[in-house]
């Protein structure tokens, strides 16, 4: 008899226990289900539906940059505008690999977005080196005329699918500027100066056209390079200049505005096709606004990188317009060199589109 109602109550604490813990186990395509462990408004609408997409977002600049600014926007609206459905956790400083290591992942669907360099896309996607050739885009406003351009964008973006990559739209850096150790105020000051790229053919491609000597070093190993005196200078957006704080090891700033910096916002494609279309209209509806605010916040930072670059004794000036006609000039060739890795029809039809917004 005591045998048995030890086993009664057994049974009636394993009862409890299994209902405690009950809850749907299913999960697909990254996401999870049953209840969020959040215990805020949106959570729990979520956990009403069911089902939790939950996104790992990489970069690779500090918490402080234009892009974390933005991307913070778009988790706020993407969270919000889903009721929590979808959970967006950011990793910044290529916490989870080097942008190029983060592109594999995208494709083999072990990451599933990120915001990616096009610069570095372009050993994945040829295409996408039409942004980064020299003095494409003649203002901002055709810049960003043509890259929310919805045929620009399904141009370049689209045929990525077919490599692994579902593209959302481009956000930015910025226009690079010159920094060296000489002033650079026409062609002649560029003449066998050494200078740190990419590992770009076609970024190469445009210091051999100015007269300097291209030396590919990684972006971690520029100061020291430069520092050291093993390159006379550098390009980059004005945030990436102060964020690295190049300014320290050279002596002069031009503000050239020669080239663009675009990013992508990208999603693994095996998982994009796991999302329901509501949520796929909300993650790009949200890419729309917060990239807004992201390229409003570089504009908005630029005085103060040039007057940080100003106090810290590197001086800065500005190219004039009849240097900058004599580069575009110099520069033209790098274009057509590069027009059958880009495709002749997308840079035609890429100039046609940026040039309508050029008012």
């Amino acid at each position: 008899m005591k045998k048995r109602f030890m086993a009664i109550g057994m049974a009636v604490i394993l009862a409890f226990s299994l209902t405690a813990c009950g809850g749907s186990s299913g999960s697909s395509g990254g996401s999870t289900s049953g209840s969020a462990a959040s215990t805020d408004t949106g959570s729990t609408e979520a956990a009403a539906s069911g089902e939790v997409y939950k996104i790992k977002m990489h970069h690779d600049l500090s918490e402080e940059s234009a892009q974390h600014q933005g991307l913070l926007k778009y988790k706020e609206i993407v969270e919000k505008k889903s009721g929590g459905r979808v959970q967006i956790q950011i990793f910044a400083n290529n916490t989870l690999g080097t942008d190029t290591e983060v592109a594999e992942m995208l494709q083999t669907g072990s990451v599933e977005s990120a915001l990616i360099p096009t610069a570095k896309l372009s050993g994945f996607y040829a295409p996408l080196q039409l942004l980064d050739l020299p003095f494409v885009f003649p203002t901002r406003d055709a810049c960003y005329g043509a890259l929310d351009d919805e045929e620009f964008k399904s141009m370049l973006l689209d045929p990525m699918e077919e490599i692994g990559f579902k593209g959302i739209n481009f956000w930015e850096s910025g226009f690079k500027q010159f920094t060296a150790n000489s002033p650079l105020e026409s062609m002649a000051d560029f003449n066998g100066l050494k200078f740190r790229t990419m590992e770009s053919p076609l970024i190469i491609a445009q210091f051999e056209a100015l007269g300097a000597s291209p030396t590919p070093i990684d972006l971690g190993e520029t100061y020291n390079s430069l520092q050291q005196g093993v390159v006379d200078g550098e390009e980059n957006p004005l945030v990436t200049i102060v964020s690295n704080k190049f300014y320290e090891v050279q002596k002069n700033c031009t503000i050239s505005n020669h080239a663009y910096l675009a990013y992508a916002l990208l999603f693994a494609k095996s998982y994009w096709d796991t999302l329901p279309e509501d949520i796929q209209q909300i993650i790009e509806e949200a890419a729309a606004e917060a990239v807004q605010e992201e390229r409003q916040i570089t504009i908005d930072n630029e005085d103060g990188y040039i007057q940080t670059i100003k106090d810290s004794g590197c001086e800065v000036s500005y190219l004039s317009d009849e240097a900058k006609a004599e580069m575009t000039e110099a520069m033209k060739p790098v274009h057509e060199q590069f027009r059958d890795v880009i495709g002749s029809d997308t840079l035609d039809k890429g100039y046609e589109i940026i040039e309508s917004y050029n008012k």
